[in-house]
């Protein structure tokens, strides 16, 4: 993405840490023309009233293999930290299974455990590593697979930093036709950001590194704190039409297999944080939630029928405002 440096003491009361994170990261130097909308309205969250936004945009946004305690009040995740504060915190969140794949696919399909058991060794697409079932992606007017270090567009293979156990999509036998031109190389998000033509629905997965999987919590926070930035000065995020949602596909560790019976472990227990101009400031939830309500909330909130285990999962819209 494209960046500007940002100054001033709002921007600095609104993310202590940001402007460090940035400088860190190698952000750009060209002062902004405009003042971006998060330093003026000091808050993504809290902006509007809850229950009074009509959310037409969706983005998930998936991160890799740490535990709640990891990233949550970290000194490591400074980003993360502050806009837990500034917006929503799932403090009883949780994965679905071990390994990554599996989580992938129930969070967007709502297969139950039974249907994720050919997804179990993290394999690549192939015709005993895919599924006909419909999927969000199917379900939404329209829809965006944003893929960090993906080569090709719809790309089935693993090429560098880029895993394709973490790009669901590739495994929807459904989606083969409109694979090539909706599941994109990451560098596709500016250009819809910048032309107000977000999709319904968006799933942005980081790079290996960038996700916590291979690097640091550092790193992926620096890198997290840069593409949230960019979507909250969007406009459709500045109309009050997007929501964003923050996860992890699972903590570390491959047991249990069942973390729907287990949710005292550590290993299943992640957070999510949800940021939208309704969402109040410093919300905080301790309903027990999991990547199936997530699903569930997404259908929600874009109009559509819950699908498989999503029916009876519980929707986050009430805990969060929106």
């Amino acid at each position: 993405m494209t960046h500007s440096s940002v100054s001033g003491p709002a921007w600095r009361a609104l993310f202590p840490f940001f402007v460090a994170a940035v400088l860190a990261a190698g952000c750009g130097s060209q002062a902004s023309t405009s003042t971006p909308w998060i330093v003026k309205h000091k808050s993504p969250c809290g902006r509007i009233h809850a229950g009074s936004a009509s959310y037409s945009h969706v983005i998930w946004l998936w991160m890799e293999n740490q535990s709640y305690n990891t990233v949550t009040d970290s000194r490591s995740a400074p980003f993360l930290v502050s806009l837990e504060r500034q917006c929503g915190l799932a403090t009883n969140y949780h994965s679905i299974t071990h390994p990554s794949l599996p989580n992938y696919i129930a969070g967007t399909s709502g297969v139950g455990r039974d249907g994720l058991t050919r997804f179990a060794s993290d394999c690549s697409p192939s015709a005993n590593c895919s599924t006909p079932v419909q999927s969000i992606f199917a379900q939404a007017s329209s829809w965006g697979a944003y893929e960090e270090a993906m080569p090709r567009p719809c790309d089935r293979g693993d090429a560098g930093l880029y895993a394709v156990r973490h790009n669901p999509p590739a495994y929807y036998r459904q989606l083969a036709k409109e694979c090539v031109w909706s599941d994109v190389p990451m560098d596709r998000l500016d250009a819809a950001l910048a032309r107000n033509s977000l999709p319904a629905f968006s799933f942005i997965t980081p790079n290996l590194c960038h996700d916590s999987h291979d690097c640091t919590v550092s790193s992926a926070d620096d890198w997290l704190a840069r593409e949230i930035k960019e979507i909250v000065q969007s406009r459709t995020y500045q109309a009050a039409h997007t929501v964003v949602f923050i996860t992890y596909d699972e903590g570390p560790g491959d047991t249990p297999a069942n973390c729907m019976a287990h949710p005292h472990s550590s290993s299943c227990h992640v957070a999510t944080v949800v940021v939208s101009p309704s969402t109040p400031q410093r919300t905080r939830s301790a309903e027990r939630f999991n990547h199936y309500s997530l699903l569930r909330t997404t259908e929600d909130l874009l109009g559509l029928r819950h699908l498989r285990m999503a029916t009876r999962a519980r929707s986050m819209s009430s805990a969060f405002g929106l």
